[in-house]
C-alpha cells in the first residue's frame, strides 16, 4: 500500500509538472515553502556583520548590490526518496531553461554543484547555486542582487572573510542537512 501511494504521488507531480513546465525558480520555491521536506530559510545581508568591517571601495559596491539570499533545502531520507528524485527532476528542468547562463559546475565529496545566472553578463540580478548530494538531499540557494557584476562574486568573497561571520543564521541548514 506504501508503495502504491508513493507511486500515485510520484506520478500526480510528475503530471503537474508536465502540465506546468514554465515553472520559475521563484515559484518553485513558493510551492515548495509549507513542504515539510524542505527548508526554506530568507537570509538578509545584515546577517553576514559586513557594517562595522573596513571594505574597500570595490567590495563596498559589490555589497551595495546585493540585497538578500533565499535558501531552500530539501532533506533526503529513507521514507522521502521518491519525493527526493520527483524534485530534483522538476529543479533540473527549471534550471535547464534558456534564461540561466552557467558560470561553472563542479564535484565535492559525494555530490555535484552548479553555478548559474540570470541577467547580462555585466549586470546580474541573480546567482543560483544548486548542490546535490545523493545521500543528504539538496539546495538551491538565491543570491538576489541588482545589477551584480561578476567581478563582484570575488569582491562578497573577500568582503565576508575580513568580517568576522562564522555562519550565523545558517545553523538551522547545517543541522537540517545532517
Amino acid at each position: 500500500m506504501k508503495i502504491i501511494t508513493k507511486l500515485s504521488l510520484l506520478m500526480c507531480m510528475v503530471l503537474i509538472t508536465a502540465c506546468s513546465s514554465t515553472q520559475s525558480l521563484q515559484e518553485y520555491y513558493i510551492d515548495n515553502s509549507e513542504n515539510p521536506n524542505f527548508l526554506k530559510l530568507d537570509v538578509p545581508t545584515s546577517v553576514l556583520n559586513l557594517a562595522d568591517v573596513d571594505l574597500s571601495e570595490s567590495e563596498r559596491e559589490a555589497m551595495q548590490s546585493l540585497k538578500k539570499l533565499n535558501i531552500l533545502a530539501f532533506k533526503k531520507t529513507n521514507e522521502n526518496n521518491v519525493e527526493y528524485n520527483a524534485e530534483k527532476e522538476v529543479v533540473k528542468r527549471i534550471l535547464k531553461n534558456d534564461k540561466f547562463n552557467e558560470l561553472m559546475k563542479f564535484n565535492f565529496g559525494g555530490g555535484n554543484a552548479s553555478v548559474q545566472y540570470l541577467g547580462d553578463d555585466d549586470a546580474i540580478d541573480e546567482v543560483v547555486i544548486y548542490g546535490n548530494s545523493e545521500e543528504k538531499g539538496f539546495a538551491l540557494i538565491r543570491v538576489l542582487g541588482d545589477n551584480m557584476k561578476p567581478q563582484h562574486m570575488m569582491q562578497l568573497i573577500k568582503a565576508i572573510q575580513k568580517s568576522n561571520y562564522k555562519g550565523e543564521g545558517l545553523e538551522q541548514l547545517g543541522s537540517f542537512l545532517k
